[in-house]
């Protein structure tokens, strides 16, 4: 009985009756077949709050980790950022029109909560970051929006580099100082759709 496993993933396998022997290899896997569909290269326009030291609206070329870019307004970012961007879809062109179409995000840090043509698809907290979206998406131009939040520290450790009066936070964390090493933070990709097969197919 082929078994596949997300990373740190569990189940429980239940016989409920003898099971025979498989023979010549009959026997099905519990898990998706994913093929390429579309990569979603090129760019995103990303939304931070401003509140929190963040650009506005600004534009990513490319997918790239927060801690990378030069702005320290993203660099020391922590909060939720939004991403948005559109993409077009021929639904007839696929290679088998009847599959159902996955969006995987690649590599997250930390959560994301997926929205396509403003249908919310629920959040995204660990590995794969992979969520359905055969009832939203549509034949045309598509619209993308994901919202990414990130964790606490990157801001303590920018703050701990200002003025008292220029700090965006006030903590008695004193584990993170400036020195700290920032944590990777944003929608790192690839963003990819995928073409799914249904277990044992």
């Amino acid at each position: 009985m082929p078994l596949e496993l997300a990373p740190r993933g569990s189940l429980f396998v239940i016989f409920r009756k003898p099971i025979p022997p498989a023979r010549n290899g009959t026997g099905r896997g519990n898990f998706l077949t994913f093929s390429p569909l579309m990569d979603l290269k090129g760019a995103w326009t990303v939304k931070f709050d401003p509140k929190w030291g963040g650009p506005e609206s600004i534009e990513f070329p490319e997918l790239v980790d927060w801690t990378k870019r030069p702005e320290e307004g993203i660099k020391y970012y922590s909060g939720k950022a939004t991403y948005a961007r559109t993409f077009d879809l021929n639904m007839k062109a696929r290679p088998n029109p009847q599959a159902r179409i996955y969006l995987d995000l690649g590599e997250v840090k930390n959560v994301a909560e997926v929205r396509v043509n403003g249908k919310s698809l629920g959040v995204l907290w660990t590995k794969p970051f992979r969520v359905e979206i055969t009832g939203a998406v549509k034949s045309g131009k598509n619209e993308l929006e994901i919202d990414i939040v990130n964790l606490w520290p990157n801001r303590l450790i920018g703050d701990d580099g200002l003025p008292p009066e220029k700090r965006l936070t006030k903590t008695n964390v004193r584990e993170f100082t400036k020195d700290s090493k920032l944590l990777s933070s944003g929608l790192l990709g690839p963003v990819v759709l995928q073409s799914v097969e249904k277990p044992g197919r």
